[in-house]
This record gives C-alpha cells, structure tokens and sequence, in this order.
C-alpha cells in the first residue's frame, strides 16, 4: 500500500515526500548567510534547514560544502561588463589587474569565498588568461608569467581581505579605535624611529592608499625581471 493519508476531500497526498527545492533558492540562502555572517557560517545543515528541507535533499542538488560555494560563485563575472582594455601589453595587465580590484570591491562578500583556495567562478578566469598572456607578452617566461599572476593576485585579494575585516570590525563596534599607530609612542622612537616619526600622520598618509597606483609600482617590478 502506498505511503499517503486521505485529505478531507478525499484525495490522497504522499506522506514523507521531500520538499521539492530549486538550485536558485540553495544559492539565494547560501549568499545571504555569507553576506550576513561570514562564509564560516555556511553549512549543508544550516543551508538546509534555511530553504525547509533536510541535508539529505540538498545533497541531491550539491555534493559538498565546496560545491555548493561554487555554485554560488558561478555566473557572477558574466554579471560584469568587461572593460575595454588598453592594446600595449604592459597597461592591459594593469588595466586588467585594476579592474579584478574594481570588481570584487564591489562584492566583498566573494572574497571571503575565494580566502578558502581554489574556488572560483569560471567566467572570472579571462582576468587570469589576460594577466599571464601579457606577461608573456612583455618577456616574460610562463614560468615568470604565472608567478607573477599570483603576486598580483595576492595584493589584489590581500587589500581586500583588510578591507573587509575593517568593515566587519566598524559595523560590531563602531567607536573602535585602532592598536596601530597609538601603540606606537616617543618612547620607542629609539628603536622605531620611522614609526615613531610618522605614527601622528598616519592615518592621513594610509588615509591616501592608491591601489591602482600600487599595482601599477607592482606590476612594473614583476615585468623588470624579464
């Protein structure tokens, strides 16, 4: 006999069956808990029980932790208009690098994401395929070419992840003051003399950071090593 109770109106429904979920509601659930709390807080369970359904069922939709963060990375960069890019192949590295930056400053949310390793959205990689080919370009070997794509890929991704720790930092408590530079005092100016030197202007000076012009110091650092 089949697993089904009669309703009042006589008809019979399936006792038990799982609740039917879409791919879009586990990837809405999943990018607002990110958003919310932090990539730490995703799990197969709490994601789960966030659309109304077991772990069981979301296994059905995505194998692991890992998967279902790719999943919710997919299809972002073809969300973004690619930018015209400069032909001479040392500003079309840095064009290229600056908008990586441009991009997920936009969505910091994806760069506690991409913190883990090697999670990534697929449409995002003509970014690493530009960068490498224009160091290939400018004389460098591939060899050259890849390590070169991840230091500015460090400085990209590093300069976020302050960022974001800064902005999680000021919404929890927003009358924190920095350790640094008031940890610094004129008593240590003997053996932090810079730092001593430039603590009181140092808000002011970190206050005026250029990225783009830093990548641009960067890039021509990697590229001098042809």
């Amino acid at each position: 006999m089949e697993n089904a109770r009669v309703t009042g109106g006589g008809q019979k429904r399936a006792v038990g069956r799982p609740r039917r979920i879409e791919a879009g509601q586990i990837v809405d659930v999943t990018r607002r808990i990110i958003q919310e709390e932090g990539v730490e807080a995703v799990s197969m369970r709490r994601v789960a029980k966030e659309v109304g359904a077991t772990p069981m069922a979301l296994y059905h939709h995505v194998r692991d932790k890992d998967q279902l963060l790719m999943l919710v990375l997919s299809g972002l960069a073809a969300k973004v208009p690619r930018p015209d890019l400069p032909e001479e192949p040392r500003d079309r590295l840095l064009a290229t690098a600056v908008h990586m930056h441009a991009v997920l400053s936009e969505m910091t949310w994806v760069v506690d994401v991409l913190s883990l390793g090697d999670l990534t959205d697929k449409g995002a990689l003509w970014m690493t395929e530009e960068i490498i080919d224009c160091a290939i370009r400018c004389g460098l070997t591939p060899r050259q070419a890849v390590h070169a794509y991840r230091t500015v890929w460090y400085v990209v991704h590093g300069a976020l992840v302050f960022r974001r720790a800064d902005e999680r930092r000021a919404a929890s408590d927003p009358g924190r003051r920095p350790f640094f530079p008031d940890l610094v005092t004129p008593a240590d100016a003997a053996e932090l003399p810079r730092l001593a030197a430039l603590s009181e202007q140092w808000e002011e000076i970190t206050g005026g950071y250029d990225v783009a012009a830093q990548l641009a110091a960067v890039v021509d650092g990697l590229l001098a090593h042809r």
